[in-house]
């Protein structure tokens, strides 16, 4: 019997990678196409070329086909997962109206649809009111119809990329329950589009005939339509199958199936997430996402510029790795690993916040970030420790959130994400946890949790427990250090769980004086 591959796209935020598995979730075959940097017309603004991601689907296929000498005959379906967030607008015939605007985005607008004196009433009640004008104005939709006027009256359907990717793909307006997450009128609860009555209806100027369908994770979307297929090499005809959104196809790829389980993402932006099958709001009316896995949530916290801050420090401190990386042939993060181990747990007392983006609640919309400690002892050595350290800081805060929201302790972790590669910031990790800490056995995790749910769809394997059983494997496990772990609690208590608190009265008046952060 021939061998089976699955075809995962992975539409990231710099790039956009094509990925053949097999059935034992071992990667046979890969291309990846940088995507263009986003582009901001305005100070905040972060936009994108939506052409510009299908065709760089398209090079990423073509690519894949001329580095492989498997079979596509041998391809039984494709699966897409990409970025949340980014929306599309399309004109009736299917064409973008305007450059997609990007989850970077940090733009907001004022003038937004009124809501009902009935929910504004509830609101007051439930004491969420700041959380719904957050939303009123973050969402993309508002700022289009207050700001472009003449593109949301064209507008014919509003997407997600995922969305749009699926579209081009088959030709048919059809998305993931997996992937909806963003501004949108989503029913997070009920793991569908919003009721009639629900109030996003009237937070929103969207309609629901500009919406795609939904279908769950696992589910058929369609067929390979003919312009796709020649556009991208997919044999046409081969199936379509509903994923989800990256993160939450990271947690499936990592093994994360079971609620005692934290899946820590090192990314652009850092995320714990547990999958569960009780809808648990980690913070009060911020809704846990929708799972890979069908009918079940993703109880997660975020640090919004995560592991971006890794790149961060790469430009203004990595000069010299920059340099050395040249010469041997690598990427400068692979040696940064140096850095970390030349410093001794805790920094020598140097302490980050990482709230380099203000929030909704926790943090909130005044935060900043903070570094507190220096001393004439410190380099950046110490810097880059200490900003590792600071992001597991916060993420072990977020995990304690989830422990007491959902009632169910973490027993071991695992880790994704272009972090995850580092040693050193996996060892620091399960040290600042407690827990032991595994890295699974690709670092592509979250095109493979696309490929388990095309497995799952096409009757490859059973169903996803078994698919996830024969498709993911634990890589190096790293277990905390005693010594180590009694300096990181008595940090994490006394010093890191205090600053926020103590420090949001400052960067109040930081804003009142500076007037950063601003509205945009």
């Amino acid at each position: 019997m021939s061998k089976e591959y699955l075809l995962a796209i992975d539409n990231g935020t710099q790039s956009v990678r094509a990925l053949l598995f097999d059935l034992d979730g071992n990667i046979a075959a890969k291309s990846q196409v940088q995507l263009d940097a986003y582009f901001s017309d305005q100070p905040g603004w972060a936009e994108h070329c939506a052409e510009g991601y299908w065709q760089a689907l398209c090079t990423a296929c073509q690519q894949l086909w001329a580095r492989t000498d498997i079979p596509k005959s041998a391809i039984r379906g494709v699966a897409v997962t990409t970025q949340r967030g980014t929306v599309i607008n399309l004109d009736r015939q299917g064409k973008p109206l305007r450059p997609a605007i990007v989850w970077l985005d940090q733009r907001r607008t004022t003038d937004v649809p009124k809501i009902g004196t009935l929910w504004r009433t509830a609101f007051k009640l439930a004491r969420v009111e700041s959380t719904v004008d957050f939303f009123l104005g973050e969402a993309e939709a508002n700022w289009i119809k207050s700001n472009q006027p003449e593109i949301w009256d064209k507008t014919h359907k509003y997407l997600l990329l995922s969305g749009y990717l699926n579209y081009r793909l088959c030709g048919d307006f059809i998305d993931s329950i997996g992937s909806q997450v963003g501004y949108v009128p989503f029913d997070y609860k009920g793991l569908k589009w919003a009721g009639p009555r629900d109030w996003k209806w009237q937070a929103l100027p969207i309609t629901r005939d500009m919406l795609p369908e939904l279908v769950s994770p696992g589910s058929v979307i369609g067929k390979i339509a003919a312009g796709a297929a020649q556009e991208t090499g997919i044999p046409l005809g081969t199936p379509l199958i509903a994923a989800a959104a990256d993160k939450a196809c990271e947690v499936i790829g990592a093994g994360c199936l079971e609620s005692d389980i934290g899946c820590l993402s090192y990314g652009t932006t850092a995320t714990i997430n547990t999958t569960s099958t009780k809808y648990v709001e980690v913070t009060p009316f911020i809704p846990p996402y929708p799972a890979a896995v069908p009918g079940s949530y993703s109880t997660e916290v975020q640090i919004f510029r995560g592991y971006w801050m890794v790149n961060w420090f790469k430009e203004q401190f990595g000069h010299h790795e920059k340099l050395m990386a040249a010469v041997q042939g690598v990427a400068p993060e692979a040696l940064f690993d140096d850095l970390v181990n030349a410093v001794p747990p805790g920094s020598m007392g140097l302490m980050l916040q990482p709230y380099w983006t203000p929030g909704i609640k926790q943090p909130g919309p005044e935060a900043k970030g903070a570094v507190i400690g220096f001393g004439d002892v410190h380099n950046r050595a110490h810097l880059y420790r200490a900003i590792l350290e600071g992001l597991a800081y916060a993420l072990r805060e977020g995990k304690e959130r989830i422990e007491k929201r959902s009632g169910v302790p973490m027993t071991s972790l695992r880790v994704s994400g272009g972090g995850s590669q580092s040693d050193a910031a996996m060892q620091l990790t399960a040290d600042i946890f407690g827990l032991p800490t595994a890295r699974p056995h690709v670092y592509e995790t979250s095109g493979l949790g696309a490929a388990i749910n095309a497995a799952v769809g096409l009757g490859l394997h059973r169903d996803f427990s078994s698919a996830i059983s024969a498709m993911t494997r634990i890589g190096q496990v790293f277990e905390p250090k005693p010594q180590h772990r009694a300096t990181y609690d008595a940090l994490y208590s006394q010093v890191y769980k205090k600053m926020y608190s103590r420090l949001v009265p400052l960067y109040r008046q930081i804003q009142e004086i500076t007037g950063y952060p601003t509205v945009l």
